[in-house]
């Protein structure tokens, strides 16, 4: 018999955990509760987790500084839902931007929560393990082209810095990450962290053809994203990982 799908729902709300924690475990997964980092951290020691359900207003540590912590060091990358009680919208961009996978601000129906969750997952068994990055590096260099991953910047053979987008940043770095792969459009929604809406997916190509103008590639004779028929895209330059120096 298949597992159920392992939820953590980190909240300093009592009542907000144990009300969630009971809808989710009636909807049948499998949940498990924290009030804090160290509490969340105790659980994930004990037993693997495949989501969680992450508040930003944390005592001690707060969900963004948690979020970003689980994206740079963990060897598995887990899936981050935030709750926020902040409804302005620099606050949902900058937990997207730490690595969050969607963002709900309270209050929240119980419903549009476990009909995130349901896509996050759904969208993480997409991704085959193999195509997840294992090592850590700080840039990748293509056809005279630099990405710097630490400071987040494109920059031409001729030392130009061109500027892009998170959400370009994140599909380069996805193209980058595998390249001489084929990505299909849902795999590539779940490689950049992108949120479950029909929208989000078919803009895709959207992205694609943006990030494609700041390259300077022509979309009918492709050098670096060439689009693959019923299949989507693959990055078919040659791509090497920048490491910092020792």
């Amino acid at each position: 018999m298949e597992r159920p799908d392992h939820v953590l729902v980190v909240d300093d709300d009592r009542e907000i955990r144990n009300l969630v924690g009971e809808y989710l475990a009636n909807s049948g997964l499998r949940v498990s509760t924290a009030a804090d980092a160290r509490q969340m951290r105790s659980v994930m020691a004990t037993a693997p987790v495949d989501l969680i359900v992450l508040d930003v207003m944390l005592p001690g540590e707060d969900g963004l500084s948690i979020c970003r912590e689980l994206r740079t060091r963990a060897a598995e990358p887990v899936p981050v839902l935030m709750l926020t009680a902040r409804s302005d919208e620099s606050d949902r961009i900058l937990g997207l931007e730490m690595g969050a996978d969607d963002y709900l601000a309270k209050p929240f129906a119980a419903r549009e929560l476990l009909a995130r969750i349901r896509a996050i997952l759904r969208r993480a068994r997409m991704l085959p393990p193999n195509m997840r990055p294992t090592t850590e590096v700080d840039g990748y260099r293509f056809g005279g082209w630099l990405l710097d991953t630490r400071a987040r910047h494109l920059v031409d053979a001729e030392g130009t810095m061109v500027a892009l987008t998170g959400a370009e940043f994140r599909l380069l770095l996805a193209f980058l990450e595998h390249a001489q792969k084929v990505l299909n459009r849902d795999q590539l929604l779940n490689l950049t962290q992108g949120r479950d809406t029909e929208a989000f997916d078919r803009s895709i190509d959207l992205l694609v053809s943006r990030l494609r103008r700041r390259l300077r590639d022509e979309a009918r004779e492709p050098r670096y994203i060439k689009t693959v028929r019923n299949g989507g895209y693959v990055m078919c330059a040659t791509v090497t990982a920048v490491h910092a120096q020792a």
